[in-house]
């Protein structure tokens, strides 16, 4: 999935070098990170994949819309549901 030079700008933003996420599943990966792993994003590339580096010592990228995560919340059990409209 590719997404236009706007998206990708606000995916950069919403989504910050050493944002918390957790991740619920993978989709299309044949090697994909378990359910339930945490980790942490290290960049957001030109084309809206989010560069991850999961505690389980783990790195892969991971694509809103196609892959399902959520962000943790620093200092706090709760965490933020994403729900994403793809369709900026």
């Amino acid at each position: 999935m590719y997404y236009d030079h706007k998206k990708v700008e606000w995916l950069k933003e919403r989504y910050p070098e050493g944002t918390r996420i957790c991740l619920n599943r993978m989709n299309d990966d044949p090697f994909p990170v378990e359910s339930g792993t945490l980790g942490r994003v290290d960049h957001v590339d030109d084309i809206g994949t989010l560069h991850c580096i999961f505690d389980n010592g783990r790195t892969l990228g991971v694509i809103p819309g196609v892959d399902d995560f959520h962000v943790i919340r620093e200092g706090s059990e709760q965490t933020e549901e994403e729900e994403m409209n793809m369709s900026m």
